[in-house]
């Protein structure tokens, strides 16, 4: 809608340069019929006005936007026309149910064709602004014939299929009008403001099948004219609609068994779910990255926290919640190989895989506690890993280390039996490093700044979870020589698969130890541990000194 305003303002300002071109020529054939025109530009002023070689003619600078111009233009008017609109609606809902039954249908439809031929006729000198006026209009029908059976003080249609027949032919007309002024203005203010208007009263099943029609029209723009303002704004409206209606016990299925509430809420959450997908996946490719990942995102999230909260507070019971990401699961994971079928922006192919395994580790609460979710956790990260290296997708990596993390986290401070799965854990954060590198067979080594980064934060959850490990078996006495034993591990990895991010956190837990011996030990530990301590602690840094000394005279 933006793009449309500018195009407006350039049109106004066309007009005024041709106005001012007619007159210039009137006044030049005047001049000319009276003898008075005479060369008002001397040779040497014309040799003089040419660019003289070696010199660079400055363009004009380009003309900056108006900020106050713009706000008043195209913001208050939209500001304006929702206050005017949502007025209107109120002075429908509480002083129409005093009108007979013509004298309602009448008013109503009278107001709203008003308010749109005063847009048309606005039309014709402020286009924009006449465009505003008229989507208002086609809003306020919108909301007459909603009321006209939803609103019990102005209800005059009692049938519900005939009102859900009336307004999905309105919400075409919207569509069809819309779609022949090419103008994403009229349609976004008109489904916009048909959306808020619906929830300015009871929101009930009612309302959400006549908010699902309307985000099908703005769906259409997405699909036929890759409009992103109106389809996306549609999108927020439905989702938060359905938020408003899921909160209120009385208005699910008021009186039926709680499966049957949560069979409707769901069946409307995939029905959205499913619209804005199929929407996005149909024509990807004409569509901008950002505009992919909004509508990934957010319908995502809908779907995720909306679906969540209602299966969690009606089917009383974690399994459903498990099954329920797991399904969800697969439909972003049936996505991304609809993305990739529809070569899709690798930005979207990238974001399904990694919703995919997102609900896969919000999945796993549902179901495992304690260390079997620990575990859980540190297979999925693992899987992630592996699978972001075939799909070639750094985000499904970062995915996979943020599982594995996670993971880690939850075993430090939530598990008591830990050795093994921290053991497990190291060996997950070295197999998704090595996935990236050269030393994996049949796929090419990974280069690029994000790659850097993700082995450097599998070198530190690896050391992380090596520190653990060691400093779990060790006796409480021997804690630094634990970490001294654990920095000699990771030094030995760094060196045996020539990565120095291992080494780097070998020498950063080696530097701690350090510091703790120094700090603590030297004034604490009896003297027999003292002893063991510095003996083994010199003997472990002379070997990786002459390790490093060794390979500095073979590169030598």
């Amino acid at each position: 809608m933006a793009v449309e305003g500018e195009e407006q303002e350039l049109r106004e300002a066309i007009r005024r340069l041709e106005s001012t071109v007619a007159s210039l020529e009137a006044r030049l054939s005047r001049l000319e019929a009276s003898g008075a025109v005479r060369s008002e530009t001397p040779p040497a002023a014309a040799t003089t006005a040419t660019t003289t070689p070696g010199t660079v003619s400055s363009a004009p600078a380009p003309e900056q936007r108006d900020f106050e111009a713009h706000l008043g233009t195209y913001w208050l008017s939209r500001l304006g026309i929702v206050a005017l609109i949502i007025g209107i609606a109120y002075l429908i809902t509480y002083h129409f149910g005093d009108l007979g039954v013509l004298a309602r249908v009448v008013a109503g439809y009278m107001l709203s064709a008003g308010l749109g031929a005063f847009g048309l006729w606005l039309a014709r000198r402020h286009e924009l602004f006449g465009r505003i006026v008229f989507g208002g209009g086609l809003a306020l029908a919108y909301f007459v014939t909603y009321a006209l059976h939803f609103l019990p003080s102005v209800r005059v249609i009692e049938s519900e299929a005939l009102a859900l027949v009336l307004l999905a032919l309105l919400v075409v007309a919207i569509v069809v009008i819309a779609h022949r002024m090419q103008s994403e203005t009229v349609a976004g203010i008109a489904l916009f403001l048909g959306l808020h208007t619906g929830m300015l009263s009871e929101i009930t099943t009612f309302t959400l099948l006549s908010t699902t029609l309307l985000a099908s029209g703005a769906l259409f723009f997405l699909v036929r004219n890759r409009w992103v303002v109106v389809p996306l704004s549609s999108l927020v409206a439905v989702y938060s609609t359905h938020v408003v209606w899921a909160l209120r016990d009385d208005s699910v299925a008021p009186g039926a068994p709680e499966h049957e509430r949560l069979l409707l809420s769901l069946s409307f959450l995939v029905i959205y779910f499913l619209l804005f997908s199929v929407a996005l996946l149909a024509r990807p490719r004409e569509l901008s990255q950002r505009a992919c990942l909004a509508f990934a995102l957010l319908n995502w999230m809908g779907m995720t926290l909306l679906g969540g909260f209602e299966v969690a507070r009606w089917s009383g019971s974690e399994s459903h919640l498990f099954t329920f990401f797991v399904v969800l699961a697969l439909a972003e994971g049936g996505s991304a190989v609809v993305a990739r079928a529809r070569r899709a922006p690798g930005t979207l192919f990238h974001a399904y895989l990694a919703l995919t395994a997102l609900t896969f580790a919000l999945a796993m609460p549902t179901e495992y506690k304690d260390s079997a979710l620990v575990a859980a956790w540190a297979v999925t990260g693992l899987a992630t890993g592996l699978a972001a290296r075939g799909a070639d997708s750094p985000v499904l990596r970062w995915v996979g280390v943020l599982i594995l993390f996670t993971a880690l986290g939850t075993c430090e401070v939530l598990t008591p039996e830990r050795t093994l799965l921290l053991g497990c854990l190291f060996i997950a954060f070295v197999i998704v490093e090595r996935a990236g590198s050269s030393l994996w067979p049949g796929l090419p080594a990974l280069v690029g700044r994000d790659v850097v980064l993700i082995q450097a934060a599998c070198a530190v959850g690896a050391g992380l979870s090596l520190l653990w490990l060691v400093g779990g078996l060790m006796p409480a006495g021997l804690v630094t020589l634990g970490w001294v034993v654990a920095a000699f591990g990771l030094f030995a990895l760094g060196f045996a698969v020539r990565e120095r991010w291992y080494r780097w956190a070998a020498l950063a837990l080696l530097g701690l130890a350090l510091v703790r011996l120094l700090v603590v030990d030297l004034s604490n530990l009896p003297a027999n541990q003292r002893i063991l301590t510095f003996i083994l602690l010199g003997v472990m840094l002379l070997v990786i000194s002459y390790t490093y000394t060794r390979l500095r005279d073979r590169k030598g």
